[in-house]
């Protein structure tokens, strides 16, 4: 899957139950939290603290070592450790 450029990651938020991706085309992505369990037992502080990755197109939270890319969450993809 190739991605276009507005495809790239303009704003995270991680809720209770949900995560949350803005991309810079103007589309909002919402996935269970339960699909990422380093992010859904993570503290709150550890999921607030994400840095962009992979030249915007990836999310990276170096406390829980969590990364998801845009692509993934596009297709609906959830972690391989996700049940």
């Amino acid at each position: 899957m190739s991605l276009n450029p507005g495809e790239a990651v303009k704003d995270v938020r991680v809720g209770d139950f949900d995560l949350v991706v803005d991309l810079l085309d103007g589309r909002t992505i919402s996935v269970p939290l339960a699909w990422f369990p380093r992010l859904l037992h993570a503290s709150p502080a550890q999921r607030a603290n994400w840095q962009l990755a992979g030249a915007g197109f990836g999310i990276h939270w170096p406390d829980v070592d969590e990364d998801i890319s845009t692509a993934s969450l596009l297709r609906g993809i959830p972690a391989p450790t996700a049940s």
